[in-house]
Parts: C-alpha cells; sequence; structure tokens
C-alpha cells in the first residue's frame, strides 16, 4: 500500500453519495482522514454513519477533497453550484484506490460490451491461478477490496462516468472496446463523451498498453489526432484467429461477443496466458444476467434476455445474425440514437414496442423494419405468443433487447429483466 506523500491522508474530506461506491469509500478512509458524508436524499439512515451533513454545514466547511459517486450529475445533483465552485477538488474512488495500491491494472471501457469483457477476462486469470478481483461498475465497488496482495490484479469496468470525474488514476493496460453515441444527456456532447472515455489512454504512462478495435474509425481518428505514451494494439475483431475453431460456445455467436472475444485472446497473448485452459474458460462462460442470456432453448423457440441493451448498437450486434425474430423494445430512447440495420438485414425481424415512449421508437423505425406498438410488457407478450403459436414456424426467436433506459417504468435494467422472466415463465409453464 503506498502511504508516501498520499493526498488522500489527514484531509477533510466530503463524499457526495452514498450508493455501494460512497459508502466503500467511507468505509476505507474514515480513519485515514476527517470524512464528511451527504446524499441527495437526505432521509438516508445508516446505522455506522454519523457525519452525514446539510446543506448548510456543508458551506461552512474548507474541503480538501470532494469524492463524488458516478451517478452524480454536477449539473442536476443539488450541490451542483458548489461543485461547480470546486472542479479542481473533485475526484473518485478509481482516485483514491490508484493512490494507495501499486497493483497492476486492466481497465475496461466503451459504449458496449464492458461488463462480458472484465467478467470474462476476470473469469480468464482467476482459472490461471490469478489473485484477481472485478472491481468498478461491475463486481465490487473499488474499495471494498480486502486482503490486497503485490500480485493482485484488479480488473476494472470504468464507465464514462467515473472516467470523467478521474484526477490521477491510471491503469498499466487499458481497453476501449467501441465508441457509439451514448449518455448525451448527461455529457451534453458526443465529443464530451468520446473525450471521457479517451481519459484512459491520455493518463498513461511509458511502459502500458492499449487496446482499441481497429475497425472503429471513431477510435482510430481520435487516436491519430493526440500522442499517447502507452504503447497502443489495434483488434482486429472481424475475423477471429484459428484459435475460434476451438469455441463451441454457443454465447460467441453474435457479433458483439465475438468482439468482446477478439479483444479478450489479445489481451491474454500480451500476458502469456495458458492457451488450452485460457479456451476452457472461454467454453464455460455461461454470460451475464441479461446481457444477451439464453433462458430458453427448446424445440422451435429461443428466447434471448438482453434487458441490459440502452441502445440500438447493442441490439443489432445480436439482430444482425437472427431469422425470424420477434424483437421487443422499449423504454426511454437515448437521445441522438439510430437504427443502422439496413432493410435487407432486417426483412426477417418485426419490431414488438412496449411502453409510454411507443411512437418515439415508431419514427426512429419506420421505413426500415415492420412495427407493432403496445401499452406494456403482458400485453405484447400476448400477442408475440399467439402469432408463435399460429404460424408453426421451424424455428422461433424471442429476443427482448429494449434499446433504451428502464427509468420509465423499472428501478433498473436488472428490474426489467427479472419482469421480463417473470412473464415468460408463464407461458413457459402453460405449454408444458
Amino acid at each position: 500500500m503506498k502511504v508516501f506523500n498520499n493526498i488522500f491522508l489527514g484531509k477533510k474530506i466530503l463524499i457526495y453519495g452514498l450508493g455501494r461506491s460512497g459508502i466503500s469509500s467511507y468505509k476505507f478512509l474514515k480513519n485515514k482522514s476527517d470524512v464528511y458524508l451527504f446524499d441527495d436524499n437526505q432521509k438516508i439512515k445508516l446505522k455506522f454513519i454519523n457525519k452525514i451533513i446539510g446543506l448548510k454545514e456543508i458551506q461552512k466547511i474548507n474541503f480538501d477533497i470532494i469524492i463524488i459517486s458516478p451517478g452524480i450529475d454536477i449539473v442536476k445533483c443539488k450541490l451542483s453550484k458548489f461543485l461547480k465552485k470546486n472542479l479542481q477538488k473533485i475526484y473518485t474512488d478509481l482516485d483514491v484506490l490508484f493512490s494507495f495500491y501499486n497493483n497492476e491494472s486492466i481497465t475496461i471501457t466503451g459504449t458496449n460490451g464492458k461488463s462480458t469483457t472484465a467478467k470474462i477476462l476476470h473469469d480468464v486469470l482467476i482459472d490461471q491461478n490469478k489473485d484477481s478481483r472485478l472491481i468498478g461498475n461491475i463486481g465490487n465497488p473499488a474499495l471494498s477490496e480486502k486482503n490486497i496482495t503485490k500480485k493482485t490484479i484488479f480488473v476494472i469496468e470504468a464507465s464514462s462516468y467515473q472516467l470523467e470525474y478521474s484526477k490521477i488514476f491510471r491503469s498499466k493496460y487499458a481497453v476501449i472496446l467501441n465508441i457509439t453515441s451514448d449518455h448525451i444527456e448527461r455529457h451534453k456532447t458526443f465529443n464530451n463523451y468520446v473525450n471521457a472515455k479517451f481519459k484512459l489512454l491520455k493518463s498513461q504512462i511509458r511502459g502500458s498498453f492499449a487496446f482499441v478495435k481497429k475497425e472503429d474509425n471513431l477510435i482510430i481518428k481520435q487516436i491519430k489526432k493526440s500522442k499517447y505514451k502507452a504503447k497502443i494494439y489495434k483488434v482486429k475483431t472481424s475475423n477471429l484467429n484459428k484459435e475460434i475453431d476451438k469455441i463451441t460456445n454457443k454465447y460467441f455467436i453474435s457479433d458483439g461477443n465475438k468482439e468482446n472475444l477478439s479483444f479478450i485472446l489479445k489481451i491474454a497473448l500480451k500476458l502469456k496466458l495458458n492457451k488450452k485452459k485460457l479456451i476452457k474458460t472461454i467454453n464455460k462462460f455461461k454470460g451475464l444476467d441479461f446481457r444477451q442470456q439464453i433462458i430458453f432453448d427448446r424445440n422451435n423457440l429461443t428466447i434471448i434476455n438482453d434487458s441490459k441493451s440502452t441502445s440500438f448498437a447493442s441490439s443489432e450486434n445480436v439482430l444482425k445474425n437472427l431469422n425470424d425474430a420477434y424483437w421487443i423494445l422499449g423504454g426511454i430512447p437515448k437521445k441522438g440514437d439510430k437504427f443502422k440495420l439496413s432493410k435487407i438485414k432486417s426483412k426477417n425481424l418485426k419490431a414488438f414496442v412496449f411502453g409510454v415512449c411507443g411512437n418515439k421508437f415508431l419514427k426512429i423505425l419506420k421505413n426500415k423494419i415492420r412495427v407493432k406498438i403496445f401499452s406494456n410488457l403482458q400485453e405484447t407478450l400476448k400477442v408475440i405468443f399467439t402469432e408463435i403459436n399460429s404460424h408453426k414456424l421451424k424455428k422461433n426467436t424471442i429476443f427482448f433487447s429494449p434499446a433504451g433506459a428502464s427509468f420509465d417504468s423499472f428501478k433498473n435494467f436488472e428490474d426489467r429483466g427479472d419482469y421480463f422472466n417473470q412473464i415468460i415463465k408463464k407461458y413457459i409453464n402453460a405449454k408444458r
């Protein structure tokens, strides 16, 4: 653990946001500095915390450091004016992690596939007898890991929110999987979003390594604009090497998961991992809940739960490989998001839109794909199962991939995915 000249020791620190990352930051720093806490939800009560302060108290204290949770939007939060005046004091839990530990880290970002790629890489390292810790957007909060040794490797899934606010964090290995328009409502412009992602590469020093998608024109263009100190590997994702022949896992049929796999193989080569063990780990990987997850595959029907999808790009990675598919989408479409699948690729697909934003999705999809609109998910599935039972095709696929945020009707994508599974169980059980 690094302690010499550590900027987080013996300081007055405000932790803003008491979600999982905020609470773990408090537990980690409470005996190292004078720590105060604030959350927009003033009703929050936590037994082990006695330093939650109000708005008036915050104005009276001269804080050295402010650690904010990824979910805090400086523009729209209760401390907006205060944060804008103190931008140089804002840090993240990733900054704290970096300031205390010298460990090697592999940090993965991108618009789509971060969680899946991070989880596969973590599993690969564990199976190769490495002390891997999966942290960040997936797994545990960065500061909640215990028993860290010099051999511990951090596999970090980093969002644009975390990277945007980080100041001193850097990673020996950095990965940008892809970049498409996303989170514009938060970053305001696509350029701001891209810049947040590329902070990961800009922060690297000599002796570091970066992996980026070779076929992503935006990423390659961005790389040409600046000089980076890390050695950059351009990962070709459109044509996997001969190792793919040994991979029998159905999970890697989709283009998106093939791309994720391309990065895993490239990183594994750099880390000199055992190939036989690597392939074995990949073949037994079951996928993450609600991320292109096959929840039913029997007789003439396959059902895929991809509730995590909040953009068209994410859904398209699977759609382009499907025939006779019922695509269920809904929620809140992302600002500026576009459906890029061609008419030819879409001719055997049917789009079933549910929820209050049905007309917004219709406007985006019209003239490209057949669309039906429904008020809710239950009504949608009732019509789909009626069609399936009447047509009796050899093979049908129900692809639940909303391509929109879940907050119109659900707490989060997990809540949405669970609800879909509950409805599906009723239909499947009824058929038995």
